[in-house]
């Protein structure tokens, strides 16, 4: 006689058995080692509540080393991934590779109308959204309201490169390791360089002209390396060449950098409970020269699908849930709504209380400055505020970024720096084609 299994386990046994016999969906998801992105990570049981089936592995990376390690695994289609963290220069690339799934099919709820124009748009590749964004950003002044007072000096809310200089240089004491600015200066497309592309657009300098020809020969590029050169020596902080974010974030919330002019999402963080100076902060646009564009530039963090994931539905419940208007609401009731994610949604920016955060419209204003289609003084063939949007900027960014630090760090003058840029990218883009 066969006992069926009902009776040999018992009903509510059986009930069990068959939830443990559901395959839990492990996904992997790949991010970057900021503020933001940790926090998520200890916010993780509302997800697993909500979804007890799909469990998450993170690897979790300091920037430069994240970018390499995605690009790396994406474009040998190697499936380490289902969710990767990429920015708004990945994402129109990689989405017209074929690279990407598309997130067109994401809930209702998730509300896509809701996405800031000026971010989604960047996300978006031949009518399909190809990554959701986490948060969006632009670059700002961050500064010292007390050391600004104390120098008799006012910070405009639209400063220009002469203010900041002024300023840097009355609030610099190395005495007392009180620094006038911290600036990035760590090698690296998206570190030293996403800095000073975003300024050169403010000295009138491009990377290149119509017909693809490199531009550091030129003067704006000159006047800009050696503005921000004499800007870092005179009125920075030692050993300012291994400087990239989370260094001088480290050192603005010590309290040792009178400015800095970085990513606006960071504004949360020199606030936070982690400054010694969060009550001392002020905020102000990104710098101009004089010429019509400001030094600030326009970038998302964002979570998209490998092409290759073989869980793209679970992969898709996880950033539903990571970048949807619930998940803003959730941080604001754990951590205030200082902390919430910024820049990627209308209705944030609706908000009467987000809109009580002393950074709020600083941020909003910053982001709506920036114009990704038109970057730059003088016409260029490309689209990107601190970037150039073409696959080979990516190694051609971190060669100049090497170049420039190396400059910082007083292994070669401006000049050398600039001239060995110019040969660089000369003949990177002689070889893809570029220049004929």
């Amino acid at each position: 006689m066969t006992l069926s299994l009902r009776a040999l386990l018992g009903a509510s046994a059986l009930v069990a058995f068959a939830g443990s016999a559901l395959a839990e969906t492990t996904i992997t998801v790949a991010t970057v080692n900021n503020g933001d992105m940790v926090r998520m990570q200890g916010l993780m049981d509302d997800f697993n509540t909500k979804h007890p089936d799909i469990k998450v592995e993170w690897v979790t990376l300091e920037e430069n080393v994240l970018r390499q390690n995605v690009t790396t695994d994406i474009a040998t289609n190697g499936g380490q991934y289902d969710v990767i963290t990429i920015g708004t220069y990945e994402v129109p690339i990689w989405g017209k590779q074929g690279w990407l799934a598309s997130l067109n099919d994401l809930p209702a709820d998730y509300d896509v109308d809701d996405l800031l124009p000026a971010i989604r748009g960047g996300l978006t590749v031949d009518g399909n959204l190809m990554a959701s964004p986490f948060y969006g950003e632009s670059s700002m002044v961050m500064y010292r309201r007390d050391l600004m007072e104390a120098a008799g000096l006012t910070m405009p809310d639209a400063p220009t490169w002469a203010d900041i200089e002024t300023a840097a240089a009355a609030m610099t004491n190395k005495d007392a390791e009180q620094y006038g600015i911290c600036l990035r200066g760590k090698a690296g497309w998206g570190e030293n360089m996403a800095f000073l592309t975003a300024m050169s657009n403010s000295f009138g300098a491009r990377w290149f002209d119509e017909a693809w020809n490199p531009q550091f020969d030129q003067p704006e590029w000159k006047a800009t390396l050696e503005f921000y050169l004499n800007l870092m020596n005179n009125y920075g902080p030692p050993g300012a060449s291994n400087n990239g974010f989370n260094e001088n974030l480290t050192l603005f919330n010590q309290g040792k950098c009178g400015m800095w002019i970085d990513a606006t999402v960071a504004a949360s963080f020199v606030t936070g409970k982690d400054s010694t100076v969060a009550d001392k902060v002020g905020f102000a646009l990104a710098p101009d020269n004089g010429l019509g564009k400001r030094g600030n530039w326009l970038w998302a963090w964002s979570l998209a699908i490998p092409a290759s994931s073989t869980k793209q539905d679970a992969a898709k419940t996880f950033i539903n849930w990571a970048t949807n208007k619930d998940y803003l609401a959730l941080v604001a009731s754990k951590e205030g709504w200082a902390n919430v994610p910024p820049g990627t949604r209308t209705s944030l920016y609706a908000n009467e209380e987000y809109a009580k955060v002393p950074f709020a419209k600083m941020t909003i204003d910053s982001i709506n400055s920036a114009d990704p289609n038109n970057p730059t003084v003088k016409p260029v063939p490309y689209v990107g505020v601190q970037f150039v949007a073409i696959p080979e900027f990516q190694g051609l960014g971190t060669t100049v970024g090497e170049l420039f630090s190396a400059a910082l760090a007083g292994q070669s003058t401006a000049d050398e720096a600039l001239a060995a840029a110019q040969t660089a990218v000369a003949d990177e883009m002689k070889s893809a084609g570029y220049i004929k």
